[in-house]
């Protein structure tokens, strides 16, 4: 078994970990209140030992079933999604099989001693994060030896498949931090493959590019699309691959889109605050292409954190009485009400924040790498220990696979922005409360928001979960919202192109203020595909008449310097070029 100390660095690991909270010392104090609480309770102790005991005898019982032919029912069923033992060959040897019951067994046990404690909700989620750490390392399946998918293949290559193992492990040591690599990255080039919808860079600012997508229709549609990506990525989650970007298949409906390119923050940089990314950021892009079109109004679509800014740049520009710049906004997995978190919200608290700001304040930045690995680790059996398997035991190489690729290209976030990020949104929830929330000296109140939204959630989100993105819906003050929902996860959901069989969402043709996701979700239709199609219709809508396209100034190829982690020459959009 590769334990995680021997392939993590200490230091890399605790860094990393500390992004939502999950230090080791946060970690170890939740574990160890569990265990006190427990003590303090001796009758609920003496419970579930003799419960533990008692699913203990059955593992034993049904070993020695197994052995004289039986196929008895688990004591723990499989947890749905758990892909570790669907080789048959786990249940078709009876020893093998005790050894994987005995373990599902043990994680019910010590995940049950968890929850039936009497600590803080926030302590017991830590605790239980923690102790799914814990367990999912320990899995048989993790055991080489034990593992028989490691074991056929070193015997059908007569042991090459190990020789193979061990130099991708030594590679992952010395060139990715001590990670299993999750993706073979090499097949994709910026421009080519990935990021490659025709375009050029027009306007250049120290915080973004702004790339203009060339026409692919007779016409446009007069109203403008600006997309508004999250900036803790690289922004090409949203113009992924040929047939499976979102901005392709606007600019081919007849959409003049436009799209923020952030630069990847460094150390100078590591004073700029949400302040900075709506000015420097939203709002100049937005004068940027009424500047480009001469359009009086512009239609948005965001993803993510650029959802979040979106929402924040409707109420400040509601807040100057300038409402009517924006016509329509769609937003994609997107939070504005924190009440519901995911992932990151569960371990996010004044205490692990503060120590985040301090270590932080050495570099300047959050560096590239370490969100993601935190989600790697929250989501450890999928996107930790499974390549630990394929790459280091079995010896083969990892899938070459575009959200993978976009993924593992990630971007760094300046200090006070990310502090300011997770105690006003993690911490306070300010932006939904009316006026709680101030940036640029303006209060933000969403109430005063009347611009028709189109919203988006996706059912199998962890990182902003479709109920909390639901509840948009019920902050804003307009009543021309539609809500959707997609059957994927968070990044799936925006690329969602059509053609997949398993594809689908609901919606429903208006969101009704006062009606809870649970209702939205019981009197919406399903409508098999994808959503893209539901939003097409929408979009047309808002869209405005068709008339020839726009004539963009002169620039440099897409997808731009800054996606590239350059640093060219900031230049001012030449508008008499466009005229």
């Amino acid at each position: 078994m590769v334990h995680v100390s021997e392939t993590i660095s200490p230091d890399e690991l605790a860094y990393g970990i500390d992004v939502t909270g999950v230090d080791p010392a946060s970690l170890g104090d939740a574990l160890r209140a569990v265990m006190a609480d427990a003590m303090m309770d001796p009758m609920r102790m003496s419970t579930w030992m003799t419960g533990f005991m008692m699913s203990e005898q059955m593992v034993g019982m049904n070993m020695l079933r197994r052995l004289s032919g039986e196929n008895p029912d688990p004591v723990v069923a499989p947890a749905a999604g758990d892909k570790r033992f669907a080789d048959p060959a786990w249940s078709a040897n009876p020893m093998l099989a005790g050894i994987v019951e005995d373990f599902r067994v043990r994680t019910q046990a010590a995940l049950s001693l968890v929850d039936s404690s009497r600590l803080p909700e926030a302590t017991r989620k830590k605790a239980r994060f923690a102790m799914q750490l814990m367990t999912d390392a320990m899995s048989p399946s993790n055991v080489p030896w034990l593992n028989p998918g490691v074991v056929k293949e070193a015997a059908e290559t007569g042991g090459a498949s190990l020789t193979r193992g061990m130099q991708n492990f030594l590679d992952d040591v010395k060139n990715n931090g001590g990670y299993p690599r999750q993706v073979d990255s090499s097949g994709f080039v910026l421009g080519e493959n990935v990021a490659c919808t025709p375009g050029r860079v027009i306007m250049r600012n120290d915080l973004i590019e702004l790339i203009a997508y060339e026409p692919q229709t007779p016409d446009v549609h007069k109203i403008p699309l600006l997309c508004s990506p999250p900036w803790i990525n690289k922004y090409y989650i949203m113009d992924l691959a040929p047939g499976r970007s979102f901005v392709e298949w606007a600019v081919r409906h007849g959409h003049q889109t436009f799209m923020i390119s952030y630069r990847n923050p460094d150390a100078d940089m590591s004073g700029l605050t949400m302040d900075d990314y709506l000015r420097r950021g939203f709002l100049a892009a937005l004068d940027a292409v009424q500047d480009v079109t001469g359009a009086p109004q512009v239609n948005v679509a965001a993803l993510c954190l650029g959802g979040t800014m979106a929402l924040i740049g409707l109420a400040y520009l509601a807040a100057h009485g300038q409402s009517d710049r924006i016509a329509s906004t769609t937003t994609t997995n997107t939070l504005v009400d924190f009440s519901l978190p995911g992932d990151l919200g569960l371990f996010t608290d004044e205490s692990t924040i503060s120590r985040l700001e301090t270590r932080m304040a050495k570099r300047g930045y959050l560096e590239s790498t370490e969100m993601a690995k935190t989600f790697d680790w929250m989501r450890g059996n999928d996107l930790i220990w499974s390549y630990v398997v394929n790459n280091w035991f079995k010896g083969k190489q990892p899938p070459a696979f575009d959200i993978l690729a976009w993924n593992g290209d990630s971007t760094r976030m300046p200090v006070a922005m990310h502090s300011q990020y997770l105690r006003s949104c993690y911490l306070h929830n300010s932006i939904a409360k009316p006026n709680a929330f101030v940036i640029d000296d303006t209060p933000i109140d969403l109430g005063k928001v009347k611009t028709p939204l189109y919203v988006l959630g996706a059912e199998a989100d962890h990182i902003t979960p479709w109920r909390g993105t639901y509840l948009t819906t019920q902050l804003v003050g307009g009543d021309d919202v539609t809500y959707t929902l997609t059957n994927s996860g968070h990044i799936a959901g925006m690329v969602n192109p059509p053609g997949s069989a398993k594809s689908f969402h609901w919606t429903k043709e208006r969101t009704v203020h006062g009606e809870s996701a649970d209702q939205w979700l019981a009197t919406a239709s399903r409508v098999e595909g994808s959503w893209w199609h539901d939003w097409a219709k929408w979009a047309i809508l808002h869209g405005g008449e068709m008339v020839p396209p726009y004539k963009l100034p002169a620039g440099e190829p897409a997808p731009g310097g800054y996606v590239r982690n350059e640093s060219p020459a900031p230049f001012a959009l030449k508008v008499e070029a466009s005229k």
